[in-house]
C-alpha cells in the first residue's frame, strides 16, 4: 500500500471517530468566515424550519443538526476544538463547561481511580441583557443579530501576583515543639489590561416565546482575571403593541363601533400580526363591553407551535354627539319599544 492510500485511510478513520462534519452540514469550507457561516445557517434554517415543514419529521432533525453545527462553528473556542478533535472533542469541552479548556487534556494527566478535577472558584459575573422584541416577532419568529461591546483581559508588559492562596507552614520552635502558621502564597503571571472588543451574536426569537424567557451564551459574560468568563443571558421583553395585548397564549384587543353598528350589525376585517385578516361579523345587537372569542387566532404555544391560543375582542360603542330633535327622539322610542329603566346598584 503506497503512502497516499495510507494517508487517505488515516483521514477516513479520523472522520469516523470524530463524528459529524459540521462544515459539510452547513455547506461551507473549513476556511469559511463567520459571515459566510451565518449566511449559510440562515438559509438552511429557513429552509428546514419545522413551521415550514409541519409534516416532515426529517426536517426537524435536520433543523436541529444545523443548529448544532452553527453553535459550534460560530464560537471561536469550540471551532478550534472541533478542527483539532472533531465532534467528540466539542462534546468533551461542553461537559467541562467550555471556557477554552482542551477536552483531551485529561487523557494525558491525572491518572488514577475516580479522580476529578476540583471546580474553579474564580469566575466572572453573569450578564443579563433585555432583548426587546415585538409581538410580530414572537408570532412569526425571527433571527436577530446583536452587536455588543464586551470587556476582555489582554496580556501586557510586566508581571502580577496571581492564583493567591493560603498555605500552612510548620515552624520548629524548640525541641519537640512545632508551630503551624498560615501565610499567603502567590504565583507570578503576566500582567493584563482590560480592553473592549466588539462581537456579533446571532440568536433566534422563537415563535411563542414568553416574557422573561432567556437564551444563554456560555462564557460570554464578564471576564475574570484569574478564572473563566461568566455567562451571557438575553431576556425576552415584549414591546407594547398598538393593537394587541398578550396574556399567555391569548391575544386581546378592543374595537370601537358606532351606536348604529351596535344596533343594526356590522362586518369588518381585523389585520393580524402576520397581516392575515380576521373576519368579524355581527348580526345581533352588540352592547358596550361585549366580548367575542376567535379560537385559534391567538399566539403560538412555545412547546407546540401548531397549537394556537384565542383572540378576545371587546367592543366599545361610540355614542353620537349633538342634540336630537323631539321628532327624532319619538322615532327612536317607536323603534326600540323599551320601557324606562333607572336602577342604582353597586357595580363592583
Amino acid at each position: 500500500m503506497n503512502i497516499q492510500k495510507i494517508i487517505l485511510l488515516f483521514f477516513f478513520v479520523v472522520i469516523c471517530l470524530c463524528g459529524r462534519d459540521f462544515y459539510n452540514i452547513l455547506g461551507v469550507a473549513r476556511s469559511a468566515s463567520k459571515k459566510e457561516i451565518k449566511k449559510a445557517y440562515r438559509k438552511l434554517a429557513m429552509k428546514y424550519h419545522p413551521d415550514k415543514n409541519p409534516d416532515d419529521d426529517s426536517a426537524a432533525d435536520k433543523f436541529k443538526e444545523i443548529g448544532e453545527a452553527y453553535e459550534t462553528l460560530i464560537d471561536d473556542d469550540k471551532r478550534q476544538t472541533f478542527d483539532r478533535h472533531g465532534e467528540e472533542g466539542v462534546k468533551k469541552m461542553n461537559q467541562h463547561g467550555g471556557g477554552g479548556h482542551d477536552p483531551f487534556a485529561n487523557f494525558f494527566g491525572h491518572f488514577g481511580f475516580g479522580h476529578q478535577q476540583e471546580p474553579r472558584e474564580n469566575r466572572g459575573s453573569d450578564v443579563v441583557v433585555d432583548l426587546l422584541v415585538t409581538l410580530e416577532e414572537l408570532y412569526l419568529g425571527n433571527f436577530v443579530t446583536i452587536v455588543r461591546n464586551k470587556p476582555v483581559y489582554k496580556e501586557t508588559s510586566g508581571t502580577r501576583k496571581c492564583n493567591c492562596r493560603m498555605e500552612m507552614k510548620t515552624i520548629m520552635t524548640g525541641p519537640g515543639s512545632f508551630q503551624m502558621t498560615q501565610h499567603q502564597v502567590c504565583d507570578n503571571c503576566k500582567a493584563v489590561k482590560l480592553e473592549t472588543e466588539t462581537e456579533e451574536i446571532e440568536l433566534e426569537v422563537e415563535p411563542g416565546m414568553q416574557d422573561g424567557m432567556t437564551q444563554k451564551f456560555s462564557g460570554r459574560g464578564e471576564p475574570h482575571m484569574e478564572g473563566e468568563h461568566g455567562d451571557l443571558y438575553f431576556k425576552v421583553v415584549t414591546q407594547k403593541h398598538p393593537v394587541f395585548e398578550r396574556k399567555g397564549d391569548d391575544l386581546y384587543t378592543n374595537v370601537t363601533i358606532s351606536l348604529q353598528e351596535s344596533l343594526v350589525g356590522f362586518e369588518m376585517s381585523l389585520k393580524h400580526l402576520d397581516n392575515h385578516l380576521v373576519n368579524i361579523k355581527r348580526d345581533k345587537v352588540t352592547w358596550h363591553g361585549a366580548t367575542i372569542m376567535k379560537k385559534g387566532e391567538g399566539m403560538p404555544n412555545f412547546e407546540n407551535r401548531h397549537k394556537l391560543g384565542s383572540l378576545y375582542i371587546t367592543f366599545d360603542v361610540k355614542f353620537p354627539r349633538g342634540e336630537l330633535t323631539a321628532e327624532e327622539k319619538d322615532s327612536i322610542r317607536t323603534i326600540l319599544k323599551q320601557a324606562d329603566v333607572q336602577k342604582a346598584y353597586n357595580g363592583h
